[in-house]
């Protein structure tokens, strides 16, 4: 290998520039991989997997037998950010956040990369492990190992083990109506990164996205922690509008919005009307666009904007809300409620809309 034809000053590598997607708006639509996932096999039951394949949750839960559950998850994606350690520590930090949306602890790591040996040298690799390595360092836990092979396009990720008491362990399928909705993080992830890509980034925004994305969902141990957290995930590849679908659908309950209180980085609104939207907006819109009640062009690049390493979405029942408030509020988080959980659409109905966009307070 003649490294010489290949880049390696990681200081003037863009490495969004590799990759036709970023981050998690890599992720297939919930549409196509539902199809993807269906089985016809007949498989053997295991009784003391608690989550599993049977529901759309962030990590397998197993049964160890002494009140605990191991909690298993993975998660990788193609770069996010030109910055090499920036890329590893995000997509490190995005992987880790699925063991706190289940209410667990993180234990280890093992990275997975894929990369284009060919076009870009071993040492931007290196720099990439490394914010990885930041990542876990910062979360507690060792990056223990992993995989690689030769790729076109630069992936990173981890397989995270975790920890649970069975006690605490949240899913996001147990919610009931009447329990207030709350946003760690604000949105807005995939408009800033694509103004990035599209390189209408504004130099004093450059660093908004990732420095959001970099923050561990380390609140999730808290907040399961409170009695009255019903459901529990984290805002991902599928925007708001299709994690809380899945909470709305697999408890059986809708949701009300109010888009005023949504959390949204400041100039996010500004990039939209440049045209600055990533096309998993449009994806996640045609997986499950149906379901949402109608929107302005801006709510809808809003609501199914894919977020990477996005905040916790938290379901709590109206008695204990001001507890997570609190907890939220302490660790400098978005604290401030954004609509509530609603009784369901009655079978036959007719109404396909599972979520309901609302203005004001």
């Amino acid at each position: 290998m003649n490294w010489g034809s290949v880049l390696s000053d990681s200081s003037v590598i863009r490495l969004t520039e590799y990759s036709h997607g970023a981050g998690c708006g890599c992720k297939i639509s919930p549409k196509v991989l539902d199809t993807i996932l269906a089985s016809q096999l007949t498989l053997p039951d295991s009784p003391n997997l608690l989550v599993g394949n049977s529901s759309k949750d962030d990590a397998a839960a197993y049964d160890i037998g002494n009140g605990q559950a191991v909690l298993s998850t993975t998660d990788f994606f193609m770069p996010i950010a030109d910055d090499p350690f920036d890329f590893g520590r995000i997509a490190a930090t995005n992987a880790i956040s699925d063991i706190y949306a289940m209410g667990g602890k993180p234990l280890m790591a093992i990275a997975i990369l894929g990369w284009p040996v060919n076009v870009l040298a071993p040492e931007v690799a290196q720099r990439v492990v490394d914010g990885g390595r930041q990542a876990c360092a910062d979360a507690g836990i060792p990056l223990a190992g992993g995989h690689s092979i030769d790729a076109p396009e630069p992936i990173f990720g981890l397989a995270v083990t975790g920890i649970v008491d069975i006690d605490k362990l949240k899913q996001n399928d147990q919610a009931t109506a009447g329990c207030k909705l709350y946003l760690s993080k604000p949105l807005g992830v995939g408009v800033l990164t694509t103004a990035q890509k599209k390189k209408i980034l504004k130099p004093e925004h450059e660093f908004l996205a990732r420095d959001t994305m970099c923050i561990l969902n380390k609140v999730g141990e808290k907040i399961s922690a409170v009695d009255g957290v019903e459901a529990l995930t984290d805002v991902t590849g599928f925007g708001l509008g299709g994690h809380l679908l899945e909470i709305c659908e697999g408890s059986g309950v809708d949701a009300e919005i109010n888009y005023d209180a949504l959390p949204v980085m400041a100039p996010v609104k500004d990039y939209i009307a440049q045209g600055s939207m990533p096309g998993g907006t449009e994806r996640n819109f045609e997986s499950y666009g149906e379901k949402l009640s109608v929107m302005t062009d801006e709510q809808r690049a809003i609501i199914c904007d894919p977020q990477t390493s996005g905040g916790l979405l938290i379901a709590v029942r109206p008695e204990q809300a001001a507890e997570v408030e609190a907890i939220l509020a302490a660790e400098g988080l978005q604290s401030d409620c954004i609509g509530e959980l609603v009784s369901g659409s009655a079978p036959g109905s007719g109404s396909a809309v599972r979520v309901t966009i609302q203005t004001g307070s």
